[in-house]
Formats: C-alpha cells, structure tokens, sequence
C-alpha cells in the first residue's frame, strides 16, 4: 500500500509539472557591428518556432501588443534613427481583433543603428517587448532583456 501511494504521487508530480511547462516559442539572440569608429548596428534576431508568430512593430490601436524596443539611455552612444525589421511583415485578419496585423514568422532580424560617442568600448542594453500566437493561443506579452557590447 505504501508503495502504491508513493506511485500515486510521483505520477501527480510528473504530471503537475508537465502541465505546468512554461512555453517559450520564441528564441531571442543579440549581435553588433561596428561600421566604423562612431557607428555601430546592433541586431536582435527572434528564431520563432513553426506554427507561431510575433507581431510586427506597427500595430494599429486595439490590437495585439507589437513588438517594441526600448533602449537604455547611455552617454556612450545615441540611437541614430528607429529599429527596422531586415524583412517586411505579413498581414493577416484577425477575427478576435477584428483587423489586419502585422506578423513575423520562423525568423525575423531588427536593426538598430547607433551613434558611438566614444572609442572605449559601449555596452548597449535593452528590451523587447512582444506578443506571441498560433493558431489555438495567445501566450501574455513578454519580455526579452539584451545586453551587447561593441568594441
């Protein structure tokens, strides 16, 4: 009988925590170059897996939440104009939001230029905020926080 309760449990364990697996759909990595000695690009790509997507950067209101950035400010360097997306998104109608949006899927790489304000090296830090979906769910936003350092 002991023996029995101890199965009992570790099967409602296994399960508990099978179903309790947080979904992470997207994969963020982050990478620089320096284009010369007072600018830099830095690229953030989201490896998305198949059957999911992000939404794109332009959003119109009462829609998804769009993938945004938001660098942290620094005397080492200016951001030189806005975060570009390397592939134009998709659009696609959304019943539940009763409009287009724009989406990302499998890949998509952002671009931010930046002004160098100094020859040491600059780290620039940031996040990315995004919304992923398939076709069954919508996970909540998330957030992805990045660190790159240019030399």
């Amino acid at each position: 009988m002991k023996n029995f309760s101890l199965l009992i449990v570790a099967v409602l364990i296994t399960v508990t925590t099978a179903v309790a697996q947080i979904k992470t759909p997207v994969k963020w990595t982050v990478a620089s170059k320096k284009l010369n000695n007072k600018e830099a690009v830095v690229f953030i790509k989201a490896t998305i897996e198949n059957g999911w997507h992000i939404y794109g950067q332009n959003v119109p209101n009462g829609g998804p939440i769009s993938t945004s950035f938001t660098f942290k400010t620094s005397k080492d360097y200016s951001l030189n104009g806005g975060t570009l997306s390397n592939i134009k998104a998709k659009t696609k109608y959304e019943d539940v939001f009763k409009m287009n949006v724009p989406y990302f899927t499998q890949e998509v790489v952002f671009q931010q230029k930046v002004k160098l304000n100094s020859n040491k090296a600059t780290t620039v830090n940031g996040v990315v905020e995004f919304m992923a979906c398939d076709k069954t769910e919508c996970l909540p936003p998330d957030e992805y926080n990045f660190s790159v350092t240019i030399k």
